[in-house]
């Protein structure tokens, strides 16, 4: 098939998704496929002939690799030759179209928040993963937790602020009680997301997040061990454990190699692997979600289970969790690659 691995993009999470689109298109290849990867932001801009001629004639992939730097956004747009508010770079629609499907390989903002799903339905161009409104749906923690709640998933308590001021700060931080987690509703990749252990430490933590989204998302903080839970094909995957060497799972620990200790299957009981199996399930029906998706959890010491979050396009790079957690039931890389592709193809979406 003609496949365009769709990745890079305009949000916190660039660099993230250029590694995972990078490493799927090579998979992709691999299995025999003709796939082509495209910054979605950049686009075409360097190429000039036919964007057809790139189907047979495949372009090298250039390594890419984790370098523990958050994109420097602003200095990515200047770059661009083609001066458009578009998110979308020169040819990048263009070349969509023509392919049998589009691997969705973006994270984060303009990507896993359902606007690129919604264009792509219009032009009935298929695309792998969830739809726009379960896209849209789960990249709003706040939204999530209000829709999963319903259905009886137990999440930590939270307080909700839309377009917060600066003159809103203070009394936000007052009502405030440490110890919390302060995040921005959108972010990924650990990136507007801050564990605040003591009083002094909540303003500044509020502050950091509203430089990000003036959305925040205070949360209750649940004491205890990190898990992560896929769900493939409608069955749910074993479990990673996560354990930083130093601090928490952010947006380092979480792609530096050696930097994070992870476990598959996680080190639980299995009633809790069961019930964490059975949660990610749930929130995956309940949102809408399609073929893959990942959602994680805080374990406490007496065996609670607290869901905290679902992925829509989980990361495919050399350290993330679902490549791991498939290869823990004999599903590699490259067949793991195949299924998100065919899942493409076994969906009605209209």
């Amino acid at each position: 098939m003609k496949i365009v691995v769709l990745c890079g993009g305009l949000s916190t999470e660039r660099k993230i998704s250029i590694i995972t689109g990078t490493r799927v298109c090579a998979a992709l290849r691999r299995k025999g496929h003709k796939a082509v990867l495209v910054d979605m932001f950049m686009g075409l801009e360097d190429f000039e002939g036919d964007p057809a001629d790139l189907f047979e004639d495949l372009p090298p992939l250039a390594p890419a690799e984790f370098d523990g730097i958050e994109p420097d956004l602003e200095a990515v747009r200047a770059s661009r030759k083609l001066k458009s508010p578009s998110i979308f770079g020169q040819g990048v629609l263009e070349i969509c179209a023509m392919a049998d499907v589009v691997f969705i390989g973006l994270h984060g903002i303009n990507g896993e928040d359902g606007r690129v799903q919604a264009a792509f339905d219009l032009m009935g161009i298929p695309y792998t993963g969830s739809g726009y409104l379960g896209a849209g749906i789960a990249m709003n923690k706040t939204r999530t937790k209000e829709i999963v709640r319903t259905v009886g998933i137990r999440t930590p308590e939270w307080k909700s602020y839309e377009m917060v001021r600066e003159k809103d700060i203070p009394a936000i931080a007052a009502e405030t009680k440490a110890p919390c987690v302060v995040k921005v509703p959108g972010g990924g990749s650990s990136i507007g997301v801050h564990i605040v252990k003591d009083q002094a430490g909540v303003e500044p933590a509020i502050r950091a997040c509203l430089k990000l989204d003036r959305r925040l998302l205070i949360e209750q903080y649940i004491e205890g061990r990190e898990f992560t839970c896929g769900v493939l094909n409608h069955k749910a995957l074993p479990s990673v454990e996560i354990a930083p060497a130093v601090g928490h799972y952010d947006y380092t620990n979480k792609y530096k190699a050696g930097a994070t200790l992870e476990i598959c299957p996680g080190r639980c009981t299995p009633e809790v692997e069961a019930e964490m199996g059975r949660m990610a399930l749930k929130v995956h029906s309940t949102v809408g979600l399609h073929t893959y998706s990942r959602s994680d959890f805080i374990v406490t010491d007496d065996d609670e289970v607290w869901f905290l979050e679902v992925n829509t396009l989980p990361g495919m790079t050399p350290t993330s969790l679902v490549p791991q957690e498939a290869a823990a039931v004999g599903i590699g890389y490259d067949e793991l690659c195949e299924q998100i592709v065919q899942g493409a193809l076994n969906v009605n979406r209209y």
